[in-house]
């Protein structure tokens, strides 16, 4: 019926391949598990289920080759040898993943040994979503409209002077759209573009991979350290395994307002930056700015990555609003992997819960910015909320 497969275990956001790397050297021995969430209410067609599964066990064929494993070692030095070594010997194992569908509803879930499923979220939101516009026979764009589309937007983000990564990845409209998007990205000599969340593509166009880690590794920690320790020694854990390099650090796991009072000086300036990726972004330049000035620091020596729900008004916005502030760059997601006429999946897979040493799950929790957008056990929700002192 389809043509859809990934074509190579690289295919999957960079701060996966990097959190891994963590999590074989400092949890091995972790269980945990992810669910589906289909925020958008999307409806899937009958035998969705059959299909999906399908491709998840051709997955099981995919290993990192010869060349993708010289590119890891030669781009991203921080990676240590046996973890490559690792690499190289790993397979996904369907096993791991449970898909049911009942009417119009998918569920899926993964749970295994964290430093082996942590791979899974990604190519699995991917798959899902490419396999969602074939199945309802949507039509996209053609790949003019989309290169034109493409080329529009990274020159209009040339004339802001801004350096821009794609993050495009996890919710693409396909693999051969988020490719054309990459070959008219790079056709610019000249170009503020600076590379790619997806290793694969970062190694097909020569392009730097961009990453450094996600709300799971935070989330882990608040189920496995408790609340109040979660931010400190997530990033206490980070600088252990790579000693000042992939220096951005992710703000908004337990509120921005939470993060900043564990940020201290040390991490301050033993970071590069923060990303930005909930609630309002104006807002959140000005409390970084204030956190750095309040640490004896230059915000101008430091910067933001935004990469929450961007289109090119918003980075026009944020950019002026910055100037003369602090440091910007910009990761992109949907609105270049997914802009082909069709409404993109509103999807996300999320860590939901951590197995501790008695064998029972400890539910994890987010809290991010936008109030309404907590996501995880309720009960668990209010502990954190009362443990951190977040007011709604």
């Amino acid at each position: 019926m389809h043509d859809i497969r990934l074509n190579s275990i690289l295919d999957n956001d960079f701060y996966k391949i990097t959190m891994q790397n963590a999590v074989v050297q400092l949890f091995p021995s972790q269980t945990v598990k992810y669910e589906f969430i289909n925020r958008g209410k999307h409806h899937f067609p009958e035998g969705f289920d059959v299909a999906l599964r399908a491709l998840v066990s051709q997955m099981a064929e995919l290993k990192l080759t010869k060349d993708e494993k010289r590119f890891l070692a030669k781009t991203c030095p921080y990676l240590n040898l046996p973890y490559l070594d690792f690499l190289e010997g790993y397979h996904y194992d369907p096993s791991e993943v449970k898909i049911l569908q009942t009417g119009n509803d998918l569920s899926v879930t993964v749970e295994g040994l964290w430093y082996r499923t942590i791979l899974w979220e990604v190519p699995l939101l991917s798959l899902i979503s490419e396999l969602h516009y074939e199945m309802n026979h949507m039509e996209r764009d053609s790949n003019e409209i989309i290169m034109n589309k493409t080329l529009e937007k990274a020159e209009t983000l040339n004339q802001l002077g801004v350096n821009f990564a794609e993050f495009g990845t996890r919710r693409r409209h396909s693999y051969h759209v988020q490719n054309l998007v990459m070959e008219a990205l790079t056709q610019k000599k000249d170009s503020t573009f600076i590379g790619s969340s997806n290793v694969h593509f970062a190694m097909k166009y020569n392009v730097k991979p961009i990453g450094t880690h996600a709300h799971e590794w935070f989330m882990f920690h608040g189920a496995e350290f408790g609340f109040k320790m979660a931010n400190e020694l997530a990033l206490e854990h980070w600088v252990d395994v790579y000693r000042g390099d992939l220096g951005v650090a992710l703000s908004d796991t337990y509120t921005t307002d939470v993060f900043f009072q564990q940020f201290d000086k040390k991490f301050a300036k033993l970071f590069d930056g923060v990303r930005h990726d909930s609630g309002d972004p104006f807002e959140f330049a000005d409390k970084t700015v204030a956190h750095y000035k309040n640490n004896g620091i230059n915000p101008l020596f430091k910067y933001i990555i935004f990469s929450d729900n961007l289109n090119l008004e918003k980075v026009e916005e944020i950019t002026r609003y910055c100037k003369g502030k602090i440091g910007v760059s910009f990761g992109i997601g949907t609105n270049l992997t997914n802009d082909v006429g069709l409404k993109p999946m509103n999807i996300v897979m999320k860590l939901i819960g951590v197995q501790s040493l008695n064998k029972e799950w400890i539910p994890t929790v987010k809290l991010s910015d936008e109030h309404g957008k907590y996501t995880g056990d309720s009960k668990m929700i209010e502990l954190a909320k009362e443990f951190l002192r977040i007011k709604d």
